[in-house]
């Protein structure tokens, strides 16, 4: 069991972005936001650059998951590899734990462990944008929404580890949070 812990948090320091950026000789960790993720690989190389970089960096996680299935391990095991894997994306011990900001990985994870939570964590998400107009915003409360069902469902009890890994996603993502918060309309109308 270790050994499937060790493993996804290894295969999270997989950085699709930082591969990519290597490819194009390209250090994204010295460009714009300097994070190694998808929406800064798309910011600087392009939309072909973010779609590869999300694709890698959810297909880690869903490797992950499904290695677990094929285990049989049980579901709460299986969780704590998927929040590993999200550790290994966001603090990469060979970068000095600065990767990327978790969302792709954490969206792998998600959808192939409980693919009903996951639909709520989307519907959430496309309701929210529909109000806020704020991708950041609508992330934070559908993630959190996430967080807060897999401790109150008992149905869904067994993934309270990504609770933790959204916690730490979420924390990583203060900054644009407080940004797409001051930029509000309502803030404007105050």
């Amino acid at each position: 069991m270790l050994l499937y812990w060790l493993f996804s948090y290894i295969i999270g320091n997989f950085l699709t972005a930082w591969w990519i950026g290597k490819w194009k000789k390209i250090d994204l960790r010295k460009e714009r936001s300097g994070n190694l993720g998808a929406r800064n690989a798309g910011a600087v190389l392009g939309k072909s650059a973010f779609l590869l970089t999300f694709l890698g960096d959810a297909l880690k996680g869903v490797g992950v998951i499904y290695i677990g299935f094929y285990f049989q391990y049980s579901l709460e095991f299986i969780a704590i590899a998927g929040g590993a894997v999200i550790l290994g994306h966001l603090f990469p011990f060979w970068l000095k734990g600065k990767g990327g900001k978790g969302i792709a990985t954490f969206i792998g994870v998600a959808g192939a462990i409980e693919p009903t939570l996951f639909g709520i964590l989307v519907i959430c998400f496309i309701i929210i944008m529909a109000l806020l107009r704020s991708a950041t915003l609508s992330m934070t409360i559908a993630f959190s929404a996430y967080a807060i069902l897999t401790w109150i469902i008992p149905v869904f009890a067994s993934l309270w580890p990504l609770s933790i890994a959204i916690l730490i996603i979420l924390l990583r993502h203060r900054l644009d949070i407080v940004e797409s918060w001051d930029k509000r309309w309502w803030k404007k109308q105050l």
